[in-house]
């Protein structure tokens, strides 16, 4: 008999589906990249006006898992997509809680929210299964952005731009890098819902499945083999993110290759945007996920972005 997915406390009321309140951990403090530290380290983030290093985005996914799982059964594990606008950061030690407002009749598609103990929100968007019927968050911002005008550190990334095809797999007790330096193991260990499904193979698909905060992982740990042309050091963050699942679950162990597309590029006061799409694809070139990134970079944690900006508008910003 397979196990059940979560064993999750759940408040269903007429209109949601509430999850628990949980204290997320970090896992990011000794990230780097361009080899310095990143928006996860306390002294880096406090640099740039944070309260200190933030919890990654996606490490909230997991607390959605056993809503959507409650809602969608196993079609949450094999067709299931989160597009969430990240609204303020969390850190750790801060309780959040996951909230899921039942879709209408007939419909394969509805809102989420996360909120602190405050109201503070951390995100908002959809969650939805099956083939798309309706816009998911993300899709509908992509049409509402503001473009990148005069930009400084993305000025050589362009629009279209298509990296080449990388192997990636992910094992319990692989280090995923400068970028992840953890394993599934060590995550499994922390993650706020586990669930058996994640580490043996009871469950429908006979094999361990990859938790979807941890395609996130997957998808990105090879990113710095092929990276884009932006300027740098400079830190960024995750703004946006959707996850995907076209013919999941993905499985540990398992080979992957993935691609990524710059389809947007998008700027506000603080930050310079460039949206990627990632591909994934599996041993019979079948597409399987896709991520929606927007890699948010800080203007102000690129030293000579004044200078430069002036020496290629002729102008102060």
């Amino acid at each position: 008999m397979t196990a059940n997915a979560f064993d999750t406390e759940i408040i269903e009321t007429a209109e949601a589906l509430i999850g628990p309140w949980r204290q997320p951990r970090q896992m990011l403090h000794a990230q780097t990249y361009d080899a310095h530290a990143s928006i996860h380290d306390d002294a880096t983030a406090q640099k740039l006006g944070f309260k200190g290093g933030t919890i990654e985005g996606p490490t909230h996914f997991s607390q959605f898992a056993p809503l959507g799982a409650r809602l969608w059964g196993q079609a949450w594990f094999e067709t299931g997509c989160l597009s969430t606008h990240y609204r303020n950061a969390c850190f750790e030690g801060e309780e959040v809680q996951a909230i899921l407002s039942k879709p209408l009749a007939g419909a394969s598609q509805c809102q989420i929210q996360m909120i602190k103990r405050d109201g503070t929100e951390v995100l908002r968007g959809t969650a939805s299964v099956g083939e798309p019927h309706a816009a998911t968050a993300l899709e509908t911002r992509l049409t509402e952005l503001k473009p990148l005008a005069d930009p400084v550190i993305l000025r050589d990334v362009k629009v279209a731009q298509t990296s080449k095809r990388q192997a990636v797999r992910m094992a319990f007790d692989q280090t995923m890098g400068d970028l992840y330096p953890f394993s599934l193991r060590q995550k499994l260990a922390v993650i706020t819902e586990n669930s058996p499904y994640y580490s043996s193979a009871d469950n429908p698909w006979r094999k361990p499945i990859i938790p979807m905060e941890m395609l996130s992982v997957l998808f990105q740990y090879r990113s710095k083999d092929d990276p884009l042309p932006a300027k740098g050091p400079a830190v960024g963050l995750f703004a946006d993110q959707e996850i995907r699942l076209v013919k999941g679950p993905l499985f540990v162990d398992d080979e992957y290759e993935v691609e990524r597309e710059v389809v947007a590029l998008s700027g506000s006061r603080r930050t310079e945007s460039a949206w990627v799409k990632t591909r994934v694809f599996d041993k019979t070139d079948t597409m399987v996920a896709t991520m929606l990134l927007n890699m948010a970079t800080l203007k102000d944690s690129y030293a000579p972005y004044e200078d430069e900006y002036r020496r290629l508008y002729g102008a102060g910003r």
